[in-house]
């Protein structure tokens, strides 16, 4: 059997690939763009940051909430004193 010739494949030069969309734009439109992208993640992460803190306050008031509940003299107390209708 005869052995297979590499044979390798001519790579196309720089200048015959096609225009990219950054060669297209300007510098100016190019760095506003990045601003723009940079303003919008900032706003992400800060609504991410106030979602965070939302659940962080209210699993603590249902902490709190879970503990007054176990706390027989705050049920007691707010309780209706009423034991009349029970009897």
């Amino acid at each position: 059997m005869a052995k297979k010739k590499n044979r390798s494949v001519p790579t196309p030069a720089a200048k015959e690939q096609p225009a990219t969309l950054k060669d297209l734009l300007g510098a100016d439109v190019i760095g506003k763009l990045k601003e723009q992208a940079a303003s919008l993640q900032q706003e992400e992460d800060q609504r991410k940051e106030a979602a965070r803190l939302q659940k962080e306050q209210e699993r603590k008031q249902k902490q709190k909430q879970k503990e007054l509940d176990n706390n027989f003299e705050h049920l007691l107390n707010s309780s209706n004193m009423d034991w009349h209708k029970f009897k």
